[in-house]
């Protein structure tokens, strides 16, 4: 009976207490909600400020033609460059406008008509130019000439094509890019990529007891390249050891003959056809059809490799085009 009572009079003041305190609760619980929702607020606003981009700023690109002042990240674009137009593409840039002709393949969706055309690599459109009023154009070695008076219309960068010193000038020319877009780490990881790959066919190429000759033809017309030429990264940079070392350095090549590669008999032979940019008649294969050539190591071991002509000879040096030359390196490897 005792314990009953003393199991009611617990009740009964746990009872009372309760009906004391809703009042006091309610109110504390109300200011932890308006203090907690002020936080929610603050915080929700410290997160719109950090999320809202930083404004373009002002920026000084030198480069080999003197220097170029604009505003990072430009929204209206214009290149002449297909390298750079291919890079830009690799990095999300908005491409605003460039020369549609013998655009290359591997770039054909910007014929589309929503990219505006600009004149040619040779000959600017100025009127059209002058009416889009470009942030930044880009240019290259086709339209050094042509600095100053795109200047007038716009800051103009230039970027040069790859030459011997493949890899930095690629580097170079990215690391400008990534300044100017505000992409630099986009940009660093691409170089780290493109390296790493170099380094491997380098090591790989460069242990190989074989030669190479690289070759330009040009409806029958033969041109060699060699060490320190527009395609010298082949033996500097890939590490394919050249069938000759004397070759003349010219922006045409030493002109050969069909006996200069038989007496060379190259234990490989890179082509790169002419034709295949500029138009011809003559097949590259037609003209290797003959007792010269089939007396050639590069001939009877399948190593003739027959280079993509529109990036090695008009778009090299751009992120996706590398890599097809790398990949047809590595492709060589393997023959």
């Amino acid at each position: 009976m005792k314990k009953l009572f003393t199991t009611f009079l617990i009740a009964v003041l746990t009872l009372s207490f309760a009906g004391c305190a809703p009042q006091k609760t309610v109110q504390e619980n109300i200011a932890v909600a308006e203090a907690g929702a002020a936080e929610s607020v603050e915080a929700g606003s410290d997160a719109a400020i950090q999320e809202e981009p930083a404004e373009p700023k002002e920026i000084t690109i030198t480069h080999d033609l003197g220097e170029t002042t604009l505003l990072t990240r430009p929204e209206k674009v214009v290149t002449f460059d297909y390298a750079t137009l291919d890079s830009l593409r690799e990095l999300e840039i908005t491409m605003t406008g460039l020369p549609k002709s013998n655009i290359p393949t591997y770039l054909e969706e910007f014929e589309a008509e929503q990219y505006e055309s600009v004149g040619t690599l040779f000959e600017p459109d100025y009127e059209k130019l002058v009416a889009l009023k470009p942030d930044v154009i880009f240019i290259s070695g086709r339209q050094i000439e042509l600095y100053d008076e795109l200047s007038k219309i716009a800051p103009t960068v230039f970027l040069p094509a790859p030459s011997d010193d493949y890899l930095g000038d690629v580097r170079s020319n990215l690391e400008i890019l990534g300044e100017i877009f505000e992409k630099e780490e986009e940009v660093r990881v691409k170089i780290s990529e493109i390296e790493s790959s170099i380094k491997n066919i380098y090591e790989e190429a460069s242990q190989l007891d074989k030669n190479a000759l690289v070759l330009m033809i040009n409806e029958g017309a033969l041109s060699a390249y060699g060490p320190g030429s527009r395609f010298g990264m082949i033996h500097e940079t890939f590490g394919f050891t050249p069938v000759d070392a004397g070759i003349e350095v010219s922006k045409h090549g030493q002109s050969i003959s069909y006996e200069y590669i038989a007496n060379k008999n190259p234990d490989y032979l890179f082509v790169i056809d002419r034709a295949v940019v500029a138009g011809g008649a003559v097949s590259t294969k037609e003209a290797f059809d003959n007792a010269l050539m089939e007396g050639t190591k590069a001939y009877q071991n399948d190593r003739i490799i027959y280079l993509n002509t529109q990036i090695w000879y008009v778009a090299s040096g751009g992120i996706k085009g590398t890599q097809i030359m790398l990949d047809e390196m590595k492709q060589a490897l393997l023959n």
